[in-house]
């Protein structure tokens, strides 16, 4: 297969950007943390926008309670590592994608290992669900001058239309981005990336406490507001890599 057939499937996005911009993205390296509702649909459209080289991180497997929402979600999946059936299925759409894969839960440390290892990131996509992780990777891209989007809390929403992509200094009403903004001001940081997040009230009842690996609630969640939180993820990994942000 040649070249020119292997990228054939980039036509209409070479025909909205034109070839140089196109091969700007397949040029470029995204990171993706987090491969859940949000996370995997963010890396499938940066895929399917041309990226030619990503590193995929999560640790987590497939849940029965994961399918009214995640990409990777299905009965055949169910107990399989998310970060291998979305490699595989990137792979489908973008042949000659370069893939990273790394099946770890990044804290503490294994921040830094990962930012540091191998050629350098053009852009990283936080999707961590989990305050602290949340806030290292943020740090870490901040502090190694790696451009980034942060997506904040899709459940107890429902409303797609609300959802805004702000600065995070100028992010509001959203429970997971106040927490993040007190965590990030003693740091000394109050703005300088952008999340995407909806002000949305979260619907009463919506939550419920529990005690799970890295996990101390569960969040009720509609199936299309993840995928959009990540399609707009995606939108602003792609239009900061062209330089139209």
């Amino acid at each position: 297969m040649t070249m020119t057939n292997a990228r054939a499937w980039c036509e209409r996005t070479e025909l909205l950007l034109g070839p140089d911009k196109a091969e700007k993205l397949r040029q470029s390296h995204v990171l993706v943390v987090g491969l859940g509702g949000v996370g995997a649909y963010a890396a499938e459209m940066i895929a399917r926008a041309g990226v030619g080289r990503m590193t995929l991180v999560d640790a987590d497997t497939v849940g029965i309670s994961n399918i009214n929402r995640q990409l990777v979600a299905l009965h055949s999946t169910v107990g399989q590592p998310k970060a291998r059936i979305l490699a595989d299925r990137l792979r489908d759409i973008a042949p000659d994608i370069e893939l990273t894969v790394i099946q770890e839960y990044i804290k503490d440390d294994a921040t830094d290992r990962l930012l540091d290892s191998g050629p350098g990131y053009d852009f990283a996509v936080d999707a961590i669900d989990t305050l602290a992780p949340k806030v290292n990777l943020i740090l870490g891209c901040l502090g190694r001058s790696i451009p980034l989007v942060s997506s904040m809390g899709a459940g107890a929403k429902t409303d797609p239309t609300l959802m805004e992509i702000r600065d995070i200094g100028k992010s509001h009403h959203c429970p997971l981005a106040h927490m993040l903004r007190k965590r990030l001001h003693k740091a000394g940081i109050r703005s300088g990336f952008p999340v995407v997040f909806s002000p949305e009230p979260v619907r009463e009842g919506s939550m419920i406490l529990c005690e799970e690996q890295n996990k101390k609630s569960n969040v009720g969640t509609i199936s299309y507001m993840p995928a959009v939180f990540g399609c707009a993820c995606a939108s602003v990994a792609i239009r900061t890599l062209l330089g139209e942000m």
